[in-house]
């Protein structure tokens, strides 16, 4: 069975739950970034026009879930910029990524919230019912 990559929001109070589904890991952990971009903006408006290399490690996969997005909430508010494409390599505990994007344009990105940082809160990274893989957490706004 094949599964298709994708990526959704789920409710959760005042919070907002992010989740990515992939055939593989790495492709959950891209849906699942596109959907952290998804909370700020339309991922489809981002010009991905330049790249930022990062690199995290952690114990477990969710930590490293955790990790990679925190890392992309530090480059997005560092270099003000937002992210419309991703790509992952994992390799044991070591996560190389690499986010798209551009300068962040408010005219054209409409940016409705900032978000804060990745939480352990709903943290899930495993098989999907459907097949792939599932990676999900909630975010602070």
């Amino acid at each position: 069975m094949s599964v298709t990559a994708y990526w959704e929001h789920f409710g959760h109070g005042a919070d907002i739950g992010i989740r990515g589904v992939g055939p593989t890991k790495e492709a959950a952990f891209e849906q699942v970034a596109l959907a952290m971009t998804g909370v700020i903006t339309d991922p489809a408006l981002v010009r991905c026009e330049s790249s930022v290399h990062v690199d995290c490690e952690a114990p477990t996969d969710e930590l490293l879930m955790v990790d990679w997005l925190n890392a992309l909430v530090y480059e997005m508010a560092t270099r003000r910029m937002v992210f419309g494409a991703f790509s992952v390599r994992i390799r044991g505990a070591t996560l190389e990524g690499v986010a798209r994007g551009e300068p962040v344009a408010v005219a054209r990105h409409e940016p409705a919230v900032e978000v804060k940082g990745a939480t352990y809160t709903e943290l899930r990274v495993g098989p999907a019912e459907s097949g792939g893989w599932l990676a999900q957490c909630v975010v602070d706004v």
